[in-house]
């Protein structure tokens, strides 16, 4: 088997980088004791119980603003069940921008590789995991939410042209905040038993996807050129601000019977949201910093996304 080894003395802020294939080999060790078939593992002919959250109340985006408190029960439940869907077809979204950047990173890489192979087994995780939240929209009877078409376009162009510390930073904005908000679902007794099962899965296998993404990323950065390095730092800067807009599509609120303009405003202005979403993306800022991403335009950017307090 080809293998590669990394320079000893490899080390960034955070310490030793790990060898690459050693880190590589665990995850498929991991992999191959913790993989799911969601088409068996889960009750998919199970009806939805009455009554029961489709996402925890709490992470709901309205939660706690003037409209939520004028709302009934059915339709705050109607509204999380819409949401649910939402950030379910925003997940398919990123996890097909996802499988390009993965192909792209390994397109020149030894086959036989670890690193290659588990990025391999990472695609095929994916391919799961968009099947699984498609069928899950289905079952819901509710509307795919797509991105904006603006938003569609800027990532066709990014999983064409991103640089690879680009690729893996936008991957673990994508992966890191949605896994925070799943952590708090599964095990919440509130919530429909087949959010809890998706969730569960997800956050089984995307912990891997996370590992493997940040030690790539760390490496990354200590061996990318200035301008690459500084490219990266705006770039994700940007991406975060996409991000931020696209994790909420406003036509959940017209679906629900809300007035979308009223909503969306009450959502930009509501304090516990934006405390939902710097605290479901502050593992992730603080990594970034710590490895040199947060800094100069870059970190503007963060802030001006919402993200970074």
């Amino acid at each position: 088997m080809t293998t590669t080894t990394e320079p000893p003395a490899l080390r960034d802020a955070l310490g030793l980088i790990k060898d690459r294939e050693r880190v590589a080999e665990r995850l498929l060790q991991s992999s191959a004791k913790h993989s799911f078939d969601p088409d068996t593992e889960l009750d998919w002919d199970a009806p939805f119980e009455p009554g029961k959250w489709f996402w925890p109340p709490e992470l709901v985006s309205l939660y706690d603003t003037p409209i939520w408190r004028r709302m009934s029960e059915e339709q705050r439940l109607l509204l999380s069940q819409h949401e649910a869907a939402a950030l379910a077809s925003l997940g398919i979204w990123f996890e097909i921008i996802l499988i390009q950047l993965l192909t792209r990173h390994i397109y020149d890489k030894p086959a036989t590789s670890a690193h290659v192979r588990y990025a391999l087994t990472e695609i095929a995780d994916e391919c799961r995991h968009s099947k699984m939240f498609a069928r899950l929209i289905t079952k819901g009877g509710t509307p795919a939410y797509p991105v904006a078409p603006l938003h569609h376009n800027l990532g066709r162009f990014f999983k064409t042209f991103s640089t690879t510390p680009g690729s893996f930073t936008a991957t673990l904005l994508g992966e890191e905040i949605l896994d925070w908000m799943q952590r708090l679902t599964f095990p919440d007794e509130r919530v429909q038993p087949l959010i809890r099962g998706v969730t569960r899965i997800h956050v089984v296998e995307e912990a891997r996807h996370v590992r493997y993404a940040r030690e790539e990323l760390r490496r990354q950065m200590l061996r990318a050129p200035r301008w690459e390095a500084e490219l990266t730092r705006i770039g994700s800067g940007e991406f975060s601000r996409i991000f931020s807009q696209a994790f909420i599509n406003p036509k959940v609120y017209t679906d629900v019977g809300l007035d979308r303009r009223a909503a969306v405003a009450q959502v930009r202005a509501s304090a516990h949201r934006r405390e939902v979403m710097r605290s479901g993306a502050r593992k992730l800022t603080e990594f970034l910093d710590d490895v040199g991403v947060m800094r100069g335009v870059g970190r503007r950017l963060w802030k001006s996304s919402g993200l970074l307090g």
